[in-house]
């Protein structure tokens, strides 16, 4: 079976990025994007209050005007939710000539890129995707995913971040106390810890794990 999209992690800090319509759709496009530190640019004619007053906080670039082809071809990814389907086919066809990485919202054949389902806590990600093919069932998979993993998984998830810095600060090269550390910090029962404990407490616990197996506390 050959698949259509391959899931990846793609990093757009600092890459130009377009999004062509300004209602509610558009709008959610966008706040997804500001949490990725993105230049974004929204092209519509009359757009969302709330782009409106991100365009005034200087969050975003917005041109009130219809999108002129082919400007989609000069951004590094472009998402189109234009009302319009004539202006969503243009503004995939410029990027397919550029070579733009382009989703054009709802419509699956004219996307090359999609976004999955994802549940996040701090630097985890849990993304869900159906390649294209049926995408409630990503949704619900999401909201199974939402509940196993709750919100004290995004302290767990910090922790582990900072205890892979104290790790590799640590014991550097050697490749066996490295692999020793972080079994520790697995087996460690987090859940209790992140309730019980306040933030020095539980950076003592960290202090403690990434220490050499005879010094290590129990945990």
């Amino acid at each position: 079976m050959a698949y259509k999209y391959l899931p990846i992690n793609l990093s757009i800090r600092n890459r130009r990025v377009l999004v062509v319509g300004g209602g509610t759709v558009a709008l959610r496009k966008v706040d997804t994007l500001l949490d990725y530190d993105a230049e974004i640019t929204v092209v519509a004619p009359e757009p969302n209050d709330k782009i409106d007053y991100y365009a005034s906080k200087n969050k975003i670039m917005l041109h009130r005007r219809p999108y002129q082809s082919p400007e989609a071809g000069d951004y590094g990814l472009v998402i189109s939710a234009s009302d319009d389907p004539a202006v969503n086919r243009e503004v995939y066809d410029d990027c397919d000539n550029a070579g733009v990485l382009v989703n054009i919202v709802d419509n699956p054949p004219l996307c090359t890129f999609t976004f999955p389902a994802t549940v996040r806590r701090d630097c985890l990600s849990l993304a869900i995707s159906t390649d294209g093919k049926a995408p409630f069932l990503a949704a619900h998979l999401r909201l199974i995913l939402e509940e196993f993993f709750p919100q004290h998984w995004t302290k767990i998830a910090r922790l582990a971040s900072e205890y892979r810095r104290m790790v590799q600060t640590r014991w550097g090269d050697d490749h066996d106390r490295r692999m020793a550390a972080l079994e520790r910090f697995l087996s460690a029962d987090w859940k209790e810890l992140v309730k019980e404990k306040d933030e020095r407490e539980l950076m003592d616990v960290l202090e403690r794990l990434v220490a050499p197996p005879s010094a290590a506390d129990t945990i």
